[in-house]
């Protein structure tokens, strides 16, 4: 019997695959990837190693601008910032049904635990997100089977219901005692791994489905990148590091500048040009170089820097104003 996991690298989604194993049933683990999570090689690099480790398979899907569009406007609704953990939810166990189904597998199952998280683990969220996937009866939760109404592969004697567990609420004693008892001793911590969460972020990712029709993958990873800040309908971005400069070099823009005699951003616009729109990003770029002056050349261009403005630093009250 072949089963289909969802795996984060977390501790529960790691034991729900050991009691599976240990039931006999191959495990075929699934991970998502996007830009709001796991969504560097080094991430999916060491979900590899666990699940090699581990001794299942694991496959990796990316989710895309379908994805994009579901998390603009969620069926039920987003958490306290951009998070839409139900239909999130929801949308990855869909994917998994269509591996389900390819691979030829029994059943789905998840390392959720009831009460765990407030918004997408009480019951009737749990209900919700098993009927919104098309997965009714046919979604295990091996960590809290037994708090839960018996799936199909119980029924079938595919799984035996009285090896799986009753584990409730946020503590994680349980799943710690379990894991010794086990031998798992790499996994992630609990902390939030969905950057969608972040209230920063999340401002800026608001402020690009207001301004942009067309979502790209690409403008959802730049908002990890720099300063950004909204002028009507053209954005500034501003680096922090020589790390976010490497990147703005290399982004698609209408206008880039820099400080020409002093270390600092490279600065980035995105949208309509004018003479105002010109003089705003060079007094943010002045004001995050390494100059003393009051006044600072700042040169500019669409390709290459062939003009010049000198401005002031642009004080931290007009700053607030325009920033994301």
């Amino acid at each position: 019997m072949r089963a289909v996991g969802l795996f984060s690298g977390g501790l529960d989604s790691i034991l729900a695959v050991k009691l599976m194993q240990e039931q006999g049933i191959e495990v075929i683990g699934v991970a998502f990837t996007s830009p709001f999570f796991v969504n560097s090689e080094e991430k999916k690099g060491w979900l590899r190693d666990v699940a090699e480790k581990e001794g299942f398979e694991l496959r990796f899907m990316e989710l895309r601008d379908d994805y994009f569009d579901m998390v603009k406007k969620p069926k039920h609704g987003h958490g306290k910032n951009m998070n839409p953990c139900i239909d999130c939810h929801a949308f990855m166990l869909r994917k998994a049904k269509e591996l389900m189904d390819s691979e030829g597998a029994g059943f789905i199952f998840t390392g959720e635990v009831l009460d765990e998280r407030p918004m997408s683990q009480r019951k009737k969220a749990l209900g919700v997100v098993e009927e919104e996937a098309g997965l009714k009866g046919k979604l295990l939760r091996p960590l809290s089977a037994k708090l839960l109404e018996e799936t199909e592969a119980e029924k079938k004697g595919l799984v035996d219901r009285e090896k799986l567990l009753d584990i409730k609420g946020r503590g994680r004693k349980r799943q710690i005692e379990l894991a010794r008892k086990l031998g798992v001793k790499d996994y992630e911590t609990p902390a939030g791994g969905c950057i969608l969460t972040n209230k920063e972020y999340s401002e800026k990712l608001k402020d690009l489905f207001r301004n942009n029709k067309d979502i790209k993958k690409e403008d959802v990873v730049l908002l990890k990148t720099g300063r950004h800040f909204r002028v009507g309908d053209t954005k500034i971005i501003v680096g922090k590091d020589e790390k976010d400069n490497e990147k703005l070099e290399r982004t698609k823009h209408d206008l880039i500048l820099e400080a020409k005699d002093f270390v600092g951003p490279v600065t980035i616009v995105k949208g309509r040009v004018d003479d105002k729109i010109i003089e705003i990003a060079a007094s943010l770029t002045a004001r995050y170089c390494d100059a003393d002056q009051r006044k600072v050349k700042i040169i500019y261009g669409k390709k290459a820097f062939d003009k010049d403005i000198i401005v002031k630093n642009m004080d931290d009250a007009k700053i607030e104003k325009i920033r994301i």
